[in-house]
């Protein structure tokens, strides 16, 4: 699933929960609702992954180019959105597993 697929979906949640506050007439409380929603989300993606995606890293690198090239941009703290990029790249470039 791509980035801009999850932002839209978020946007449109987002939204939606906008008018359910209007309606309900209770928009301080949904919008606190929806920046506490967005603040949590961009922290899990933004984490640190666990020991175990580590060794997946050891076992991709050196395999194709561009795989490579993101396990190089991600640096030695991988997060789990950099992670989700690395193993997309290696499963388009390795479609057997």
């Amino acid at each position: 699933m791509s980035l801009s697929i999850i932002l839209t979906v978020g946007i449109i949640l987002s939204i939606a929960f906008h008018f359910v506050g209007v309606y309900a007439e209770a928009k301080k409380t949904v919008w606190i609702m929806i920046v506490l929603m967005w603040a949590g989300s961009i922290n899990i993606a933004m984490s640190e992954i666990k020991p175990v995606g580590y060794e997946d890293i050891k076992k991709m690198k050196g395999q194709f180019a561009d795989t490579d090239q993101l396990i190089e941009e991600a640096g030695d703290e991988v997060s789990v959105y950099e992670m989700l990029g690395i193993k997309k790249s290696y499963q388009i470039n390795n479609p057997k597993k």
